[in-house]
């Protein structure tokens, strides 16, 4: 059965999801929604107080495939999605970071978002993100940014959704109005940028879960 996992976008920076490069990617963060959401689900996130666009739409993407981070890693097609951190503000938020050293049987993690400022492994992170060992791939996807569209308030209403902690879950029959607006309303914005994240000026600080705070 086809599901809609909606949730609050706390920080849009373009790394998690990732938009660029024609591809929409979500390889960290919200491991109970890479664990569940099966190829067919979309995936929504909606501005909450802190981006100051409560009830916008920032993207909606739909699965199209699901990989592990040794997967993502090791294909040259996403070469492109790993971190570079001395390239542009798009390089600097690059979400292929992980991979499973076998031989040593540890999570490797490169200089990116989420690791340490110096580079260095940041444990927390690392814990939270590999919870769930998988990508989301989606060349289906809706990237609006801080050029977000207001949702009609209606069809949150009539589906019975409200901000909060963590993500909902729907039935694609519940939700599919929903989807239907973003796909009919927003059609010439299909698999584009459509928009600089709201917090696309600060690519270059890293993020900790153990402080819930981003640094430079």
């Amino acid at each position: 059965m086809q599901n809609v996992y909606i949730y609050v976008v706390d920080r849009d920076l373009g790394f998690a999801p990732n938009p660029f490069h024609g591809i929409c990617t979500l390889a960290t963060c919200k491991p109970r929604i890479r664990n569940s959401a099966k190829i067919g689900d979309w995936v929504i996130g909606v501005g909450g107080a802190r981006l100051k666009a409560t009830r916008k739409c920032i993207f909606a993407m739909k699965v199209t495939n699901k990989i592990s981070f040794n997967e993502y890693w090791e294909n040259p097609e996403y070469n492109n999605k790993k971190a570079v951190r001395n390239g542009s503000k798009v390089m600097l938020l690059g979400d292929n970071i992980y991979f499973f050293d076998v031989e040593n049987k540890l999570w490797k993690q490169s200089h990116s978002h989420h690791s340490n400022p110096d580079g260095s492994l940041n444990t927390y992170n690392r814990d939270r993100d590999t919870q769930s060992h998988k990508v989301l791939i989606s060349r289906c996807f809706y990237y609006f940014g801080s050029a977000a569209p207001l949702i009609p308030e209606e069809l949150l209403k009539d589906l019975g959704y409200t901000n909060g902690i963590g993500h909902r879950k729907f039935d694609y029959s519940a939700a599919n109005k929903l989807v239907d607006w973003i796909e009919n309303e927003y059609s010439d914005c299909l698999n584009i940028v459509v928009s600089d994240p709201f917090n696309f000026d600060n690519s270059n600080a890293h993020y900790s879960v153990a402080t819930n705070k981003i640094t430079k």
